[in-house]
């Protein structure tokens, strides 16, 4: 791995808006290439609008859905990327040649390649599908990258799995923050009047995002996830109102130590940028810690135990997140 510039964008995206949505991103990227930065993440969902997709029927999906990489939001990021000379992440709903609908996550690079993450834990809408692959690949940037999108972090195996694949950079595209959740403990609802009063009071809902309903959840197991893998973690998410939920933002980039090197706790569109320096993977614990795990004693991780959910039971049955 060698140095290297990257950002993380959070910004309120408008629900089956995709012109509109890209042009928001497309600004952030010529500010972004203005800033010498060359990998750039964008959240989940943030060129077709997420939470509302759960109200869509399969035909509504396929309406909005595109090809990848023959659609025009796959064409279009790749002339971004082209032109600005960095790697772009964005996501959006994709239909296959066979009818099926997947959360995808695009990355496309200068070199004119791309990658497309399949959410591993898709639970937005029950006619779109979960992924079965892990996505690691190695960028144009000197550095191997993974993609996990938004649930797929919660499964800290997931994210194990994506070190051992070799990934030193980890995108964390996310929808979440000011969810429902029946569990006191974790997250809940921010009042969309703070969100519509933060230009006028921008305490209030900033207190929000830092707190119980944003960055204090993320930073309860979000630096576990880098630490205990020894990968730098971009970490992108909605802000705004989504639906019926307001997210919260808090952009951030940790170093393999879980560290925070760059984030926001602003109630607005904004962008942070981070420089990863390649000395701090050298000898990590989290390297340090794979390099000494005993396979021969994980047999149990692989092998079901009765008690496995749907990530769609988990999430609309029992309204945990």
């Amino acid at each position: 791995m060698r140095d290297i510039r990257v950002a993380a964008v959070q910004f309120e995206h408008r629900p089956a808006a995709k012109a509109e949505n890209l042009a928001t991103l497309e600004r952030y990227v010529a500010e972004a290439s203005r800033a010498g930065v060359e990998l750039l993440v964008a959240p989940e969902c943030c060129l077709t609008g997420y939470w509302f997709l759960r109200h869509l029927s399969r035909e509504q999906l396929l309406d909005l859905a595109e090809p990848i990489p023959d659609g025009p939001l796959s064409f279009r990021l790749l002339a971004l990327s082209d032109r600005y000379g960095l790697t772009i992440g964005a996501g959006f709903v994709e239909r296959t040649l066979d009818g099926q609908l997947n959360n995808a996550y695009f990355v496309a690079m200068p070199d004119g390649t791309w990658r497309c993450h399949r959410k591993l834990h898709c639970f937005v809408n029950p006619h779109m599908a979960s992924g079965d692959q892990f996505t690691v690949f190695d960028s144009p940037h000197g550095c191997r990258v993974g993609v996990l999108t938004c649930y797929d972090n919660n499964i800290g195996e997931n994210v194990r799995a994506t070190a051992l694949l070799g990934a030193e950079v980890l995108l964390a595209p996310h929808q979440t923050g000011g969810c429902r959740s029946s569990n006191p403990h974790t997250m809940g609802l921010v009042p969309r009047g703070l969100w519509e009063a933060r230009e006028t009071a921008p305490e209030a809902i900033e207190h929000e995002f830092r707190g119980e309903k944003g960055r204090a959840w993320l930073m309860r197991w979000l630096p576990a996830r880098a630490h205990d893998n020894g990968l730098f973690l971009v970490f992108s998410n909605g802000v705004g109102v989504d639906d019926d939920e307001v997210r919260t933002g808090n952009a951030m980039v940790l170093d393999p130590y879980g560290r925070v090197l760059a984030e926001t706790w602003a109630a607005a569109d904004t962008m942070v940028v981070a420089d990863l320096e390649a000395a701090l993977r050298v000898e990590t614990t989290g390297e340090r810690w794979i390099r000494t795990r005993r396979p021969e004693l994980y047999g149990t991780l692989c092998r079901a135990t009765g008690r496995e959910l749907d990530t769609r039971q988990v999430r609309f049955d029992a309204k945990g997140v």
